[in-house]
Formats: structure tokens, sequence, C-alpha cells
């Protein structure tokens, strides 16, 4: 009979079946393997591309009805109109902005018109009881309230627009309201944050309450405190930039509104107490982690040289709109 020779170092003698084999079976399978998983992958590399994933279109986002209350005063078109540009870049937004007046005045109506903005523009007086007196700090009495809860009913019920869109949103509408006064500075990025808010979002407000920043305090992404140094007992002591509510939660509960006699702090717990329990708070911004919005305030201006042109005759043209 004829040697069988094995390829490798293991002679047996006539007979005699190589051990070999076997594993060089097994080696030559598992090569066979691999170049067919490297002729999967050169195929796969010649393909092109899958096309990116689309962002909704702008019809199918919730709506974003943005509440600001205004009253006259020297910067209050350059507050406006930075509010305004920041709103622009929003898509699906509706601003309702809300002066404290009689009716609606020039300035904000032509800002409004010139904004690009979906707007309705609403106008009440904030009664003379609740409004400052002379040389009071702010932080006396509440301000915004007439104006905020204005911007209430109109979405409840319509009427008493002065411009802009005058019905409502329908029976349905997908929707969140923030209430976003005319000072303060945002992120674009806090607007997205909020838009899919199924009941009352909540996220921490920059320079605020004599703190760096006050906010929830989140653990398994529930909230169960608050930061916060000045009356931590309130309800919710929240800022009124750091939550949005649903639309729908809005409309379920009639009777939440803002209490202009509520305490010092307590204004925002004062809608917030009809609508929802502190633990049911949705916590957004990276779980309450990130600062999206800031409690900025510009400085009142310095008349004095204005003043003294005027006493002189020479003041600046009043039909000159600042």
């Amino acid at each position: 009979h004829p040697v069988v020779l094995c390829p490798h170092p293991c002679f047996l003698g006539p007979g005699q079946p190589c051990d070999c084999l076997p594993p060089l079976r097994a080696a030559a399978e598992q090569l066979r393997q691999k170049d067919q998983r490297i002729s999967q992958l050169q195929a796969d590399l010649r393909r092109p591309p899958p096309a990116p994933a689309q962002p909704p279109e702008p019809e199918a986002l919730p709506t974003i009805y943005v509440v600001t209350p205004t009253y006259a005063r020297l910067v209050q078109k350059a507050e406006l109109v930075r509010l305004s540009q920041t709103l622009s870049l929003v898509p699906r937004l509706h601003w309702l902005l809300v002066e404290d007046a009689e009716g609606p005045t020039p300035l904000v109506s032509g800002l409004l018109a010139a904004s690009g903005l979906l707007f309705t523009h609403l106008a009440v007086l904030t009664p003379k009881a609740q409004r400052l007196r002379e040389g009071e700090p702010g932080w006396v009495r509440p301000r915004g309230v007439e104006q905020r809860n204005r911007a209430l009913d109109w979405l409840r019920s319509g009427g008493g627009a002065v411009g802009g869109e005058k019905d409502p949103p329908p029976p349905g509408t997908r929707g969140v309201v923030y209430f976003a006064d005319d000072d303060n500075t945002y992120s674009r990025e806090l607007f997205e944050e909020m838009r899919w808010t199924r009941g009352v979002s909540v996220w921490p407000v920059g320079l605020v309450g004599g703190l760096r920043f006050e906010g929830p305090r989140v653990q398994d992404g529930r909230v169960v405190g608050f930061h916060t140094a000045w009356e931590p007992n309130r309800p919710f002591p929240v800022d009124m930039a750091g939550f949005a509510v649903a639309l729908s939660l809005l409309l379920a509960k009639p009777n939440a509104r803002f209490d202009a006699t509520a305490p010092r702090g307590h204004l925002e717990s004062s809608l917030l107490s009809h609508l929802v329990d502190p633990k049911d708070l949705e916590p957004r911004a990276a779980n309450c982690t990130r600062v999206l919005v800031w409690h900025t305030r510009t400085e009142k201006p310095k008349m004095k040289q204005e003043e003294q042109l005027q006493r002189q005759g020479r003041g600046s043209d009043p039909a000159v709109e600042v």
C-alpha cells in the first residue's frame, strides 16, 4: 500500500489515518466564513448610504404658545426685538404678547407686524390697586398677573385680540404654554425641551433668587426637591421661566389662574397648585442639569443729559421711536 504523507509532521505509517485532517477541515471552514464576511462587507460598502433621518415636518410638531406680558418703558422695544428674534428661530411657535395698557400701542403693533411671527396681540390694564407705587421695589407686588390671565382666557375661549390671530386653538390642538417675560435670555434649545410636555415640565433658571441658578433636584428621573435659598417650603419654589404646561391640561382645568393676591414668591404656585402634584413634574434639560434660560434684567437707562436738553428745548426728537 502507498504511504500517506500528511503536510504536517505527523507521519503515521502505512494504512494509518492522519489525525490532522479534522483540524484542517475546521480551519478551512473558518477561512471560508471569513471570506464570506469580507465579501458581505465589501458589498455593503458599495451600496449608497441610507438617507439621514428627517426631522418631523413643522406641521407635525406641537405648537408652543409663548405668553409675554409687556409694559411701556424706555427699553421696551429693545427687549421685544431681542426676544422676537430668538422666537423667530423656533418652528411651530405662536407668540401671545399682552400689553399692560388700555389698548394696543403703535410701538408694539408695529413690532409684531414686522416680526414675521405667528402672533396674537392682546391688551389689558393692570388695576390701579395692583400697580407698583413710585419708589416701591419690583418684588413688593406680583407683576404681569392680569396680562398672563388674559392670555389664558384667550387660549380657552378666544375673543379680545387686538391684532394677529383672533381665534384660539381649535379643540384637540397639541401644544404647550410657556410664560416668557420680555427681559429674560432664552436659549433656542429650551423650546425644543418643552415641546413634548405631557403635563408640567420643569428645568433650572440661571441668575435668580440670589443664586447662580435655581431649579428642581432630580433623582432617578423624578423631581425630589428644589435647589433654592428663599422660602424652600413654597408649594412650587420655581421661577416663572422654569416651567411649561401642556395646553390640554390648561384647557381641562378652567379655574387654574394666577392669583394677584398671592404672597411674594407664590405667584407660580398659585397656578401650578391647580394643575399638578410636585412629584409628577417632568424634568427636562438633562434631568435639570443644564441652564437654558437666564433671569437677566436690563439696566434702567440714565436720562440726565436728555432731561437737561429738554429743559433747554433741545431734547431728542419724540417722533423717533426708540
